[in-house]
């Protein structure tokens, strides 16, 4: 019988209204929503069922009907349903944690997946009625863990953030690897014929790592898209939902990759790069978007799949519960060999940091099954060419375990968790919170006294409630053991990743001034982050080094670098030297926030000391990027000029358009005037588009008369020689020849210093006007020492077979080198 279409829309509707009542139910009641939601779909499934074989009521048979045959097949549960799950699950992860725990998180989703697949199957072998092939298939399909419940439990308690992370990145990457073993073996089924180690691990890996590229690749093409949209939101949030589906049907359909992988790898990619491409307002709204969607989807499939459970449990009997039993043993065996085996061999390898006696025992029992694990069975019922004994296995295992998960491992990790202490903070994070919390309620008191003065508020009123900031900001210091529990070094590390953090948060913010070039605030974000990886690794010397990194040529440089060496081609240069400027400007602009910032707000948390540490340590950067800035201001002060106004007339408008929106919220100007202030402002903005143009030229007679080596030359030659010049740029700490080296070109210092080094160990500073290689290159000798930039460098650079032209017709040359 054909189910209609409102009938349908009436179900779904109703599931709906039910979805929205069990997340405070649940909250209410302690239990993860998945777990209620799985009771709910059961308990909906076998009255639906109840009512269609009772003859006592018919007027509700057609809705019965419905939910039981609702049109969703196991095609339509992966199709529809998990590349959303998926890609949404992968957006919100950090991708540059992950990254740091990535060895025992492709643990857990490989190998560990491969292992209880394999386990699973030989314990079944003895005792299920079919083939062993049939029991691998089994364990693939059981072997995949669902994040929602274990996640939402640790979210809720508060349990440490890297037990979070092992969890979701395990369950992100084994529906991936479970999937493609079981079409695999599936495939070994339909066809009679098993395909040998050998070629199945090659599939495997093609399969995995193919999906990985295509995944990353077509979320990289919908990155490059983003800024042709023009920053319309509905665009952009209709291009990523279109994005998991294109990535999931382009390789499971048409490449015989996994889409599972492809999604994530999607979904970790658009993570990865998206604070950095789309705007901050869009970034986050596009988050909430993706959180509904996910909500919407994660519900729906627990409560549709668990319809199908009395469905999917019909003739269980005392052989299936034996089956059960034994893949419950059988893979939290499989686990635990992983956790408490091969794990604490990588931290022997030094592959990653210890994994906590805790955390092993957490994971092994929070491997819940859910969604995927139901769709892969339903799959598995609905395929015709298989043995009807294969259905019913797995079927009714496969279910039994899923329900055993929930019902069991699902209501007891929240007190497992609490009775390992992992939902408590460090000593060192508890030390932290009592330090800032005793300044930030000293912060709010005082605020709050000068405000409830202002107001007009009692004495009496007043005092009452200023006495309890009073008192919790005392009790906060009382229990403060900041000093004791964390030591200089460490509280020096903390600073520099706050202060890299703030950093990243300025920039990202500065990301919403229109017209800003996308890829320079990509680069600094991803420089950023690189600052906070840095500290947390390596302490005061990472950060510097990672802040030293940041301001070195890029291969675009070097590269545009070269072209106007060589070919005198100076285009290229031109546009990467003004991008670099710009960036140099916003850097400095972000520099004297953060010392604003490290004054106002941390000094008090980090200690005399320490604060004056990690103000030295910004002082140093300070100083870097001042003398990039100012070394710019040397060399082209007109264009450093218009630079630094076009930017302070960009934050200007942005202000300008935030003023004028906050005016309409506050209904002081209406909707046609804030329109037509706002197309004012658009086209003042259009009219500061235009990218300013570094003349790489301007100035070079004038700096090139500034070195005295060629002071006295005759105006025709210093004419030719001019023409002949070039520009380098050199940042700190760079090597610009080394001993030994052919001299291939001339060196004239414009600005900046370079240690000259000798054989010997002796140095030499070279400053502005002073020269290297002019006699090196008249005699072909090699380099006798090696030259290194200490501060930013701007060089005239000549051939030296053009230097040796110049030498022959310029005798007042080659005497001056003589002396």
């Amino acid at each position: 019988m054909l189910i209609s279409l409102p009938n349908v829309l009436l179900a779904t509707a109703a599931l709906l209204v039910v979805i929205s009542a069990i997340q405070p139910l649940a909250r209410r009641l302690m239990l993860p929503d998945t777990v209620l939601l799985a009771m709910v779909g059961v308990v909906i499934g076998a009255l639906a069922a109840f009512l269609l074989a009772t003859p006592l009521i018919t007027r509700f048979d057609d809705i019965a009907r419905t939910l039981l045959d609702f049109p969703v097949s196991s095609q339509g549960f992966l199709f529809i349903f998990v590349p959303l799950l998926v890609f949404q699950g992968a957006m919100q992860i950090e991708v540059r944690q992950l990254a740091r725990d990535i060895v025992p998180v492709l643990l857990l989703a490989i190998v560990a997946v491969i292992l209880a697949t394999g386990a699973i199957g030989v314990a079944l072998a003895p005792i299920a009625p079919v083939s062993l092939t049939a029991c691998l298939m089994l364990g693939a399909i059981v072997a995949t863990t669902d994040p929602a419940a274990v996640v939402g439990i640790f979210r809720s308690i508060g349990a440490n953030p890297r037990l979070t992370r092992l969890v979701e990145g395990e369950a992100l990457l084994n529906d991936a690897v479970a999937v493609i073993i079981f079409e695999l073996l599936l495939q070994s089924l339909m066809t009679h014929h098993s395909a040998g180690l050998l070629t199945a691990g090659w599939l495997f890996a093609l399969s995995f790592s193919g999906s990985l590229l295509v995944g990353a690749l077509l979320a990289r093409a919908l990155l490059l898209a983003v800024p042709w949209l023009g920053e319309i939101t509905a665009g952009e949030v209709t291009l990523t939902l279109a994005l998991p589906y294109v990535a999931y049907i382009l390789c499971d359909e048409f490449l015989d990759f996994s889409g599972i992988a492809a999604a994530a790898a999607a979904g970790l990619t658009i993570s990865a790069y998206g604070p950095a491409t789309f705007r901050p307002a869009s970034w986050r709204f596009l988050q909430q978007i993706w959180a509904q969607l996910a909500f919407w989807a994660s519900s729906l499939v627990f409560v549709l799949a668990s319809m199908l459970v009395p469905r999917l449990l019909v003739g269980l009997t005392w052989r299936d519960v034996l089956m059960v039993l034994a893949v419950i043993v059988a893979s939290t065996l499989a686990r635990a060999a992983v956790l408490f085996g091969l794990m604490p061999l990588l931290t022997l390898a030094r592959l990653s940091e210890p994994v906590p006696f805790g955390f092993q025992v957490t994971i092994v029992w929070g491997a819940l099954r859910g969604a995927i694990t139901l769709a892969l069975a339903l799959a598995v019922t609905e395929n015709r060419a298989l043995d009807p004994a294969i259905k019913h296995v797995v079927a009714s295992v496969a279910t039994g375990f899923v329900l055993y998960t929930l019902f069991v491992n699902g209501t007891t990790l929240r007190t497992l968790v609490r009775r390992l202490h992992l939902d408590q903070l460090s000593p060192i994070d508890q030390a932290l919170r009592h330090q800032v919390l005793a300044v930030a309620l000293d912060d709010v008191h005082d605020q709050l006294d000068a405000r409830s003065a202002e107001l007009g508020f009692t004495t009496a009123s007043r005092g009452a409630v200023l006495e309890r900031y009073a008192r919790r900001a005392a009790e906060e210091a009382d229990r403060n053991s900041f000093d004791a529990e964390i030591g200089d070094r460490d509280r020096v590390t903390l600073a520099l990743i706050t202060l890299a953090s703030r950093e990243r948060s300025i920039l990202l913010d500065l990301f919403s001034v229109q017209d800003l070039p996308r890829p320079m605030l990509e680069a600094l974000l991803r420089a950023a982050e690189q600052m906070i990886d840095g500290a947390r690794t390596g302490g005061r010397a990472g950060y510097l080094r990672a802040a030293r990194r940041r301001l070195a040529a890029t291969p675009t440089i070097r590269l545009a670098q070269w072209l106007h060496l060589r070919l005198g081609i100076h285009r290229p240069l031109a546009r990467r030297m003004t991008e670099r400027f710009e960036a140099l400007f916003v850097l400095h602009l972000i520099s004297q926030s953060l010392v604003t910032f490290l004054d106002r707000r941390m000094r008090r948390v980090l200690g005399v000391r320490v604060g004056e540490i990690v103000a030295e340590i910004l002082d140093r950067r300070t100083m870097l990027l001042n003398d990039a800035v100012d070394s710019l201001r040397v060399q082209y002060p007109g264009f450093a000029d218009a630079l630094e106004t076009r930017l302070l007339r960009q934050i200007g408008m942005r202000f300008e358009g935030d003023t004028f929106e906050e005016l309409r919220q506050d209904s002081l100007i209406g909707e046609e005037l804030h329109e037509q202030l706002g197309r004012d402002l658009d086209d003042r903005r259009a009219a500061a588009r235009r990218r300013l143009r570094l003349d790489l030229l301007a100035g070079i007679d004038r700096q090139a008369r500034q070195v005295p080596l060629l002071a006295g030359l005759p105006e025709a030659v210093l004419h030719d020689l001019t023409g002949r010049l070039a520009l380098r740029y050199v940042a700190p700490y760079e090597t610009i020849l080394r001993r030994g080296e052919r001299v291939r070109t001339v060196l004239f210092v414009s600005s900046g210093e370079i240690e000259r080094v000798e054989a010997g160990g002796g140095t030499l500073t070279l400053r502005h006007g002073d020269v290297f290689g002019a006699a090196e290159a008249l005699s072909r000798q090699r380099s006798p020492a090696t030259l290194r930039a200490t501060r930013f460098c701007h060089l005239l650079v000549m051939p030296a077979a053009a230097f040796r032209h110049v030498a022959i017709e310029a005798p007042a040359l080659r005497q001056a080198l003589l002396f």
